[in-house]
C-alpha cells in the first residue's frame, strides 16, 4: 500500500498526518511544537511521532508553511534591487531601499511607449550587483507586452548571473507598481525557499523515503516542488489555505465556512463547491499589496495562546502570543516556584507587560545590532523565565513596561502567560499540559476581577467563541462593519445568525467551543475527525490548479482594424477575428498544460474549463469588439 505524507509548519505548531492512498483515510497524525528561526526542527520532530512503519512506502509529500510570511512580516528578506521601466506611480515615502526607475514601458496596446533605456540599467546594475542577492524587475504593462521585461533579464543575467524575477511572470492584472512588489518580495524570498526546501529535502532522502514533493499555495492550490523554489511569493498564507482545504476534506462537504483556531489567530475562510473563495486584489501582507492570488479570509489576532492580562478590572485577550502556564511549567522545571512566589502588582501598574502572570524568557536565537540597554536586558533574560518585576530588581533601576518589547519583536525573547489554552486546562476540556500551573494563574488573575477563578475562566472561553462567531458573520456580511455585526452578537434581541452552509472547526480543542457557538448561531457546526492536523491534511489533498486569462481585444488606426491577443507570454496580431479567437483558445490550454507539467502532474490528469466574457457595441450582440477567456485547469497530483 502507498501513502502520502502531509506538513503543515504553523506559528505555534507543526502537523504532520500520513494518508493511505487507496481508501484517503489518516492513519497517523502529531503535532509538535515549531521551532523558529529554523522551521525544520519542528517539522523533524513532527515526522519523528509518526509511525514508522508507514514511512518506507511514502510517495508523495506536501508541506504548507508560514516561512514566506515571517519573513515579510518581520522583514529579514535577502537584499534585492528592483528596477521599475516607464512611467511609474510612486508611494510618497518609497519603502524600497535600492531601486531605479529608467525609461521605457508600454501602452495598453502593447506598442512602445519609450524607448527603453539599458544603459541605465547597466550602470545601475554594476553598481549596487555586489550589495544585493537579485534583481526584480517590472515594466509599464508589461502585462500588454513584456518584451522590455525581458529585454532587461537577459542583460541582467549576463552582467550579474544572479537570479532575475519579472513581474509580469507573477500576475498579469493592471498595476505595475504593485507588480514589482510582488517581483521584489518574490527575489527577496528565493535563498530562503530554496535553503528551506533543501532541508526538507535532505530530511526526507535521510529517511529513505522517495516520493514526489509538493507544496500548497495560498490560493489552495498545490505546485510541484520546483516552482515553489521559483515563485515563494505564492506561498504566503498558505496556513489558511491549508486548513480550508484539510476542512472541506475531512468534513466531506465541498462547500463550507471554516473557523480555523490557531495558536496565533482565529481565521475564516470559504470553499465553494471545492474550489475556494479568492480575493478580488492581491493579497496584503506586512504593508505590502502584492498581486498575488490568494484566498479570502476574515483574521483575528485572538488564538489559543493569545496573552489573556488585567487592567482596570477589565479582562483583555491578545493580540500578542505568549508561551501558556500549563506549557512553561513543562519546559521549565522551575517555574512553578516562581508562578506561586510571584508579586503582585498593584492595580495601577498594570499593563500588558505588567502582569502577575507574565514572564519572559530568551529564545537562544543569536543577537545582533542590540542598543547598549537591550545588551544590558539579554544578560538578565536567560534560559530560566523572569517577570518584569525580577528584571527591575537586577537591573537596579526603573524600566518601562514596554521596554521588551523590541526584543520581542526581534524574536530574541519570548513571553509567558495565561491563555485560553490555559482556560481550557482549568476546565478540565484539554489537559496535554500542566494543569496545575494554569489553575494557580487562574487564581491569580482572579483576584484582580470581581470574578472567582472559574467564572473567569468561563467569561474568557465565551469571549474566544464571540470572537469566533463575530469573524464568521463579518466573513459572511460583505460591507457590514463589524462594529455593527458584534452589536447584534452582544445584543439582548432573542435571535440567532443562521448559516446556509456548514460550518467547519479546525484546531486543537475546538470542540470545547461548539457549544457556545450554537448559543450563537443557527448552523451545522462540524468538528471532524483529526480537526487538530487539519492544516496537515490539508497541504496534502489540495489540487493542482492553475487559471490564466487571454484577453482578445480590437484597434483601429484610422480606419485600418488590427486584432490582439495578449497572453502572460506574449503579444500577438491578427488580421480577423475569428483567427485571433482560434489561435487564444488553444493558446490558453498550451500555457495551462505547460505549467501542470512544470507542477509535476500527468496531463491525462488534467482538466480544463474555459470562461468567455464578449464585450460588444450594440445590446443585441453582434461582433465582439474585445473578448475575455478564462482558462481553469484543475487536477489531483499523482504520486511518484
Amino acid at each position: 500500500m502507498q501513502y502520502s505524507l502531509g506538513i503543515d509548519a504553523g506559528g505555534t505548531y507543526t502537523d504532520a498526518v500520513i494518508v493511505s492512498d487507496p481508501d484517503r483515510k489518516v492513519v497517523a497524525s502529531n503535532k509538535a511544537l515549531t521551532t523558529y528561526p529554523n522551521l525544520l526542527t519542528g517539522i523533524e520532530n513532527a515526522i519523528d511521532g509518526l509511525d514508522s512503519k508507514y514511512i518506507p512506502d511514502i510517495k508523495l509529500v506536501s508541506v504548507s508553511t508560514t516561512l514566506a510570511t515571517n519573513t515579510i512580516l518581520e522583514k529579514t528578506g535577502y537584499p534585492v534591487a528592483l528596477i521599475l521601466i516607464g512611467k511609474h506611480t510612486l508611494p510618497s515615502s518609497m519603502p524600497i531601499e535600492d531601486y531605479i526607475v529608467v525609461k521605457g514601458g508600454h501602452n495598453v496596446a502593447g506598442l512602445e511607449d519609450e524607448v527603453l533605456d539599458l544603459e541605465a540599467v547597466r550602470e545601475y546594475a554594476m553598481k549596487v550587483k555586489d550589495r544585493v542577492s537579485a534583481f526584480a524587475v517590472s515594466s509599464y504593462f508589461s502585462i500588454r507586452n513584456p518584451e522590455h521585461e525581458i529585454k532587461v533579464r537577459d542583460m541582467l543575467v549576463e552582467l550579474t548571473g544572479l537570479p532575475i524575477v519579472c513581474g509580469h511572470e507573477l500576475s498579469q492584472d493592471l498595476g505595475a507598481y504593485e507588480r514589482g512588489v510582488t517581483a521584489y518580495l518574490n527575489a527577496q524570498l528565493l535563498p530562503i525557499a530554496d535553503q528551506f526546501i533543501h532541508a526538507i529535502l535532505t530530511d526526507i532522502k535521510k529517511r529513505g523515503i522517495e516520493a514526489k514533493l509538493m507544496m500548497l499555495k495560498c490560493d489552495g492550490s498545490v505546485i510541484g516542488i520546483h516552482e515553489a523554489m521559483e515563485r515563494p511569493i505564492e506561498s504566503i498564507f498558505s496556513g489558511p489555505a491549508a486548513s480550508l482545504m484539510g476542512a472541506s476534506f475531512l468534513s466531506g462537504n465541498d462547500t463550507c465556512a471554516v473557523i480555523d483556531v490557531g495558536g496565533t489567530s482565529t481565521d475564516v475562510s470559504l470553499n465553494y463547491n471545492g474550489l475556494p473563495e479568492l480575493v478580488d486584489t492581491g493579497a496584503v501582507v506586512g504593508g505590502w499589496h502584492t498581486k498575488v492570488k490568494a484566498i479570502r479570509m476574515e483574521t483575528s489576532a485572538m488564538g489559543g495562546d493569545s496573552h489573556v492580562w488585567i487592567k482596570n478590572r477589565n479582562v483583555n485577550i491578545g493580540p500578542r502570543r505568549v508561551v501558556p502556564l500549563c506549557l512553561a511549567a513543562v519546559k521549565y522545571p522551575g517555574f512553578m516556584d516562581q508562578l506561586r512566589s510571584g508579586r503582585t502588582p498593584s492595580r495601577v501598574q498594570l499593563a500588558e507587560n505588567v502582569q502577575p502572570t507574565k514572564f519572559f524568557v530568551s529564545t537562544g536565537k543569536e543577537a545582533s545590532n542590540l542598543s547598549s540597554f537591550e545588551k544590558e536586558l539579554m544578560e538578565i533574560i536567560g534560559e530560566e523565565p523572569v517577570s518584569l518585576n525580577d528584571i527591575f530588581w537586577k537591573i537596579g533601576k526603573p524600566i518601562s513596561p514596554d521596554s521588551v518589547d523590541s526584543l520581542i519583536q526581534k524574536r530574541l525573547v519570548q513571553a509567558i502567560g495565561f491563555t485560553p489554552t490555559d482556560v481550557l486546562h482549568v476546565l478540565g476540556e484539554y489537559t496535554k499540559w500542566d494543569r496545575e500551573a494554569s489553575l494557580v494563574g487562574a487564581k491569580i488573575l482572579a483576584r484582580l476581577t470581581p470574578m472567582d477563578e472559574t467564572e473567569l475562566c468561563m467569561h474568557i472561553k465565551k469571549e474566544v467563541a464571540i470572537n469566533m462567531a463575530l469573524d464568521l458573520m463579518s466573513f459572511m456580511y460583505k460591507g457590514v462593519s463589524k462594529p455593527e455585526i458584534e452589536k447584534m452578537i452582544r445584543g439582548d434581541f432573542l435571535s440567532q445568525f443562521k448559516m446556509n452552509v456548514p460550518v467547519v472547526l479546525l484546531g486543537g480543542p475546538v470542540h470545547s467551543y461548539v457549544e457556545e457557538l450554537n448559543r450563537l448561531l443557527i448552523a451545522d457546526i462540524i468538528v471532524p475527525e483529526h480537526a487538530e492536523v487539519g492544516n496537515a491534511v490539508g497541504a496534502l489533498v489540495g489540487k493542482g490548479v492553475k487559471s490564466i486569462e487571454i484577453l482578445v481585444k480590437s484597434f483601429y488606426k484610422k480606419t485600418e482594424r488590427t486584432i490582439l491577443v495578449f497572453s502572460p507570454v506574449e503579444r500577438r496580431e491578427f488580421s480577423t477575428y475569428s483567427e485571433a479567437l482560434e489561435y487564444a483558445t488553444e493558446h490558453g490550454k498550451e500555457l495551462i498544460m505547460q505549467y501542470m507539467e512544470s507542477a509535476d502532474i500527468d496531463p491525462k490528469d488534467v482538466s480544463i474549463e474555459i470562461k468567455r466574457e464578449d464585450i460588444t457595441m450594440t445590446d443585441d450582440g453582434g461582433a465582439p469588439i474585445e473578448t475575455k477567456f478564462i482558462f481553469l485547469g484543475t487536477a489531483l497530483p499523482q504520486k511518484k
